[in-house]
């Protein structure tokens, strides 16, 4: 018996993944930086686009049993004629967002910029010919706008890619998985990506969880693929869609369709928050790639109040827009990130480089804090409540309705400050901002 434990404990360790066993990441001090300035960002837009907007199914297409190379086909026909980075850049900036995150790979295996190490990409594969990538990249700069990558672990397509869970029915062998020969492939499109467009702020890495469910524990060596990336560029920060608790290695940390410490969505299950910096990813209607039948977009109500409540928690929101296949942005998109636009030219500073409060959540919204102001976002059903409180701790020396400048009357007793509305707020967000 005793030489079965051992047998059995020895087997154990040898699937252990690499990782477990690497030196402590200590980020560099520019890393450091980057990590401030994407705190203190609070909003970006997600960008996924690829062949699969041709198909108007989503980002998804090729997984529903389509064979690949029949799906391939689509990169001859691909022509987005009205793609224009710089109108692109500029909407978004106008929105209020300080960063774009746009997806340089998505699980088809398509690249949207000039690759060397795959004929397979804008380039080589489409009669577009442009490098969607760089000038992406470009119209960041011009507007001031930071630049980032989405990049999928996975890959439906290449046969060196061992199969997780998902793309098994598209037609490529499995029985050529290679998994060293793909993660070299992986590190020279990273290389790629890194050397050749200069301001890439941060890698999103997603797909780790392909591999949740093989019956040996799959090494994606991560550490290595991370150690890679920082060798490169030490700056650049790292982030995975992986659902669970940070890697040794990541400098950020990520959380699909929930706010950090909620779990709607059943994914966050062993997903402990993190001291690193947060960020949120959402749609703006249903689907992340372009659906022609998905209309169902949020209202500009409910998108600004989620990009308050992600602030209240210290997290970033990055928001998605799915492009249509001719380049262009959906006009419904387009309006929203208008609408969110108006409120933050006016409200903003009570989101950018703000942290938590420590406060909990009130029964009339949350709360964010910049220095010594703490900005009350009263966001919910207030009829019929002419008072709302605050716990507080010292002195309390102005309480202002940003509205309109407005001084609002206020006591405070036994640390609880109680402010009169001189109204019922029926608007996006009632923002007061008390100076301690």
């Amino acid at each position: 018996m005793k030489k079965i434990i051992v047998a059995s404990l020895m087997a154990l360790l040898s699937f252990l993944p690499a990782f477990a066993q690497e030196k402590p990441y200590v980020p560099a001090e520019e890393n450091i930086l980057a990590r401030q300035r994407f705190e203190e960002n609070r909003f970006g837009v997600f960008l996924h686009w690829g062949i699969y907007s041709m198909f108007a199914q989503g980002e998804w297409y090729l997984n529903k049993g389509i064979n690949a190379q029949e799906y391939a086909k689509a990169a001859g026909g691909f022509y987005p004629a009205s793609f224009d980075a710089r109108e692109w850049v500029k909407a978004i900036k106008a929105s209020g967002a300080k960063y774009i995150c746009f997806t340089s790979r998505h699980h088809d295996g398509f690249s949207m910029y000039d690759t060397k190490v795959s004929d397979y990409d804008i380039i080589d594969a489409s009669p577009f010919k442009r490098d969607i990538i760089a000038e992406l990249s470009q119209a960041c700069k011009e507007e001031g706008i930071d630049f980032n990558l989405y990049y999928s672990l996975i890959d439906w397509t290449r046969e060196d890619y061992p199969a997780g869970r998902t793309g098994r029915n598209t037609g490529k062998r499995h029985d050529l998985a290679d998994y060293d020969s793909y993660l070299k492939f992986m590190k020279d499109q990273l290389s790629e990506l890194l050397k050749n467009y200069d301001n890439i702020g941060a890698i999103w890495f997603d797909g780790l969880w392909d591999h949740d469910s093989d019956a040996v524990p799959f090494d994606w060596k991560m550490r290595d693929l991370y150690d890679h990336i920082h060798q490169i560029k030490p700056s650049c920060l790292i982030g995975n869609n992986h659902h669970i608790t940070p890697l040794e290695g990541e400098d950020f940390q990520m959380f699909e369709r929930d706010l950090p410490g909620e779990n709607t969505t059943g994914w966050a299950d062993d997903q402990t928050i993190s001291a690193l910096p947060l960020e949120m990813c959402q749609t703006m209607n249903g689907m992340w790639g372009y659906k022609v039948e998905d209309q169902r977009y949020k209202s500009v109500e409910t998108l600004v109040r989620l990009i308050v409540r992600a602030a209240s928690k210290g997290s970033n929101l990055l928001l998605n827009v799915g492009p249509q296949p001719d380049g262009n942005l959906p006009a419904t998109a387009l309006d929203r990130l208008a609408g969110i636009g108006e409120w933050m030219s006016k409200y903003g500073e009570s989101v950018y480089g703000t942290r938590q409060t420590g406060i909990a959540e009130q029964a009339w919204g949350v709360t964010t804090r910049k220095g010594n102001t703490i900005y009350m976002h009263l966001i919910e059903n207030l009829a019929g409540c002419p008072v709302v409180s605050l716990p507080v701790e010292g002195k309390v020396k102005s309480v202002i309705a940003m509205e309109d400048g407005t001084p609002l009357k206020y006591k405070v007793s036994d640390g609880v400050l109680s402010i009169t509305l001189p109204k019922t707020p029926e608007c996006i967000d009632y923002v007061i901002a008390v100076e301690l």
